[in-house]
């Protein structure tokens, strides 16, 4: 499992910058810089996605990964032990980022 943290304010998963889901899935298949990726999971509050969690947000959470290029991708899933994602008051996913994203091109 990575540690993640998550900055996107606007998630409906986020609870004091840990997430709420047990694995989140980071898009970017052709991606070569950060701002190529993006969480695929990621909900607006606005879509009550994330109100029936009940129990305590975890910093550890497996991330499932499509940016091929990424240094820490290993079949699909991220190796890194800690990654951040940004996009503060993000209104879609494409608005959020992998701030960890590395190319190994």
């Amino acid at each position: 499992m990575t540690i993640l943290d998550c900055n996107v304010v606007n998630c409906a998963y986020n609870k004091d910058k840990s997430c709420g889901r047990q694995d989140i899935h980071v898009e970017g298949g052709q991606a070569k810089t950060p701002s190529e990726t993006c969480c695929g999971s990621y909900a607006n509050k606005s879509c009550d996605c994330g109100s029936n969690y009940t129990g305590e947000a975890s910093k550890e959470t497996d991330v499932l990964c499509e940016a091929c290029d990424c240094k820490f991708n290993e079949d699909r899933k991220c190796s890194a032990a800690h990654i951040g994602i940004s996009g503060g008051h993000a209104d879609s996913s494409r608005e959020t980022e992998c701030g960890s994203f590395e190319c190994r091109c």
